[in-house]
């Protein structure tokens, strides 16, 4: 790809988007070992990086005479508020096929944008399928979420804005799904500047760019499963995957663990929400996989839609992840005062119970016990640990669950 159709879509998004000033944190670059700077991609216009692309490929069919009356595509959300916004401000009609499992949040924000949205399938590729075919027997235009040359040029003005803003940048982590912003920073940044290392990160769930990129063959997975339902891609573009292969230095996976922990730590520390998608790239930064210690290192956080009730289970799961609650489960007797005894115990270490239950049905139980299933607020994992040796020296046997 030319560079120069990056400098034209960033001039085409000048007054269309919004230029969030790159951050540094000096938290995260004590856990990274290096000068690490966020791109806060997740306060973007629609909640993501996907309007640049988006918004580019209509301006580009309308300038070569092409404006449709209306287009279709397939979305796991953030592509389709994109190709909606970018739809309503060009005049055009938009219809968004959705996987099902998509956040309600991402359909009604597609909704509100003035789209139709269609749920279909249970992930990107199945929802793709079905819009191909819509966009056959309706005659509309399909806009791909990522394996084109207009998107992949928009998504990479975010490039362009990182060395604007941190010049002697050493490394640029960047989210991977189909490829699009991965491909379109690295085609960018290294005809800027090649010395700069950039570096694509994937869910361990969902990592086929990461194979493709190792075996430098276009390969799709037979499944995938993550937390990041963003980037589950079982099949990466054919475009995508060539520039990343001859742009990108490296390609990482996270674990959903890392994921949660790293969502959990953006709104502890900078107060941002960002979906998990979004978070690949912080992840792998502070997982010590990378080696960039000393290095100036820029974390893409390409968007920050996502479904209110499913951040309360990735705080709940970064917690325990982290070692800030304990699940744990043991055998009471269960007469007057013995639930007591354990909560005084559990007090007067320092811990705070959140729930409880009593289970007397477990097989294998005698009568007149109860399991206990407790769920304890800790400080981290050596309260934790103080908290299992207090009870166990009350006589308690423990299992972590």
């Amino acid at each position: 790809m030319d560079f120069v159709e990056i400098e034209k879509a960033a001039r085409r998004l000048r007054d269309v988007i919004h230029n969030i000033p790159v951050g540094e944190s000096q938290t995260f670059s004590k856990m990274s070992g290096g000068e690490l700077y966020l791109k806060f991609e997740n306060q973007q216009k629609t909640g993501s990086f996907k309007v640049r692309g988006a918004y580019n490929k209509l301006s580009c069919l309308i300038e070569r005479g092409e404006k449709p009356d209306s287009v279709i595509t397939s979305s796991a959300g953030n592509h389709a508020q994109g190709v909606a916004y970018a739809a309503s401000c060009l005049g055009i009609r938009a219809k968004i096929v959705m996987p099902r499992n998509t956040p309600i949040a991402k359909v009604s924000a597609t909704e509100g944008y003035g789209a139709q949205a269609v749920l279909h399938g249970d992930c990107y590729d199945d929802a793709y399928k079905k819009a191909m075919e819509l966009s056959e027997s309706e005659k509309a235009v399909f806009i791909h979420s990522f394996d084109d040359p207009d998107i992949i040029a928009g998504q990479g003005t975010v490039g362009l804005e990182i060395l604007k803003d941190i010049p002697v940048v050493d490394t640029v982590i960047v989210p991977a799904g189909g490829g699009g912003l991965l491909a379109g920073i690295s085609c960018c940044i290294k005809q800027i500047n090649p010395r700069v290392q950039v570096i694509g990160v994937q869910a361990e769930g969902a990592d086929a760019i990461v194979r493709c990129f190792r075996t430098h063959e276009l390969k799709a997975s037979d499944h995938v499963q993550t937390i990041a339902d963003g980037i589950a891609v079982k099949l990466p573009g054919a475009l995508t995957t060539s520039l990343i292969n001859q742009y990108a230095d490296d390609m990482v996976t996270v674990s959903d663990e890392e994921i949660a922990s790293a969502i959990l730590l953006l709104l502890e520390r900078t107060k941002q929400v960002v979906e998990p998608a979004g978070a690949v790239s912080l992840a792998a930064a502070i997982s010590g996989k990378l080696g960039i210690e000393g290095r100036k290192t820029v974390c893409v956080l390409s968007g920050g839609n996502i479904d209110v009730s499913f951040i309360q289970k990735i705080v709940e799961r970064g917690l325990i992840n982290r070692g800030r609650h304990i699940k744990l489960r043991t055998i009471l007797s269960d007469t007057p005062g013995n639930l007591e005894k354990f909560a005084r115990v559990t007090a007067l270490c320092g811990a705070n119970i959140l729930s409880v239950t009593h289970d007397r049905m477990r097989q294998g139980l005698h009568l007149g016990e109860a399991d206990l299933h407790a769920v304890c607020e800790v400080s981290g994992f050596e309260h934790g640990k103080l908290l299992l040796e207090a009870l166990k020296n009350e006589g308690y046997t423990v299992v972590i669950e």
